[in-house]
C-alpha cells in the first residue's frame, strides 16, 4: 500500500534514514563538522519532505472536512504565535 503513496514513502524513508545515521554515533559533541553538515543534510530533507506532507494534508482538510481544517490552521506547527483560540 505504501507504494503506492509514493510521496509518503520517500517521507518516511528520509525519517528511517536520519533515524539510523544517529543510532550509529555516540553523540554529536565530538562528530567532525563534515558529519554535523551530513546530519543536516538529512534533517533538512527529512524537515522539507514532513512540511510538503502537512501541506497536501492541509488542502485535503479543507476540501473534505473544513471544520478539521480550521482547527488546523489555528494550530498551525510553523506559526510559534499559533492558539487553539477562535479569534475574529
Amino acid at each position: 500500500m505504501l507504494l503506492e503513496h509514493q510521496t509518503f514513502t520517500e517521507t518516511l524513508r528520509t525519517v528511517f534514514h536520519v533515524t539510523e545515521e544517529l543510532e550509529r554515533r555516540k553523540g554529536a559533541g565530538d562528530l567532525p563538522d563534515t558529519d554535523h553538515a551530513h546530519i543536516k543534510g538529512d534533517l533538512v530533507r527529512v524537515y522539507r519532505n514532513i512540511s510538503l506532507q502537512w501541506v497536501d494534508y492541509m488542502k485535503y482538510l479543507k476540501k473534505n472536512y473544513p471544520y478539521l481544517f480550521s482547527l488546523a490552521m489555528r494550530t498551525n506547527p510553523f506559526d510559534q504565535e499559533a492558539s487553539g483560540i477562535v479569534r475574529k
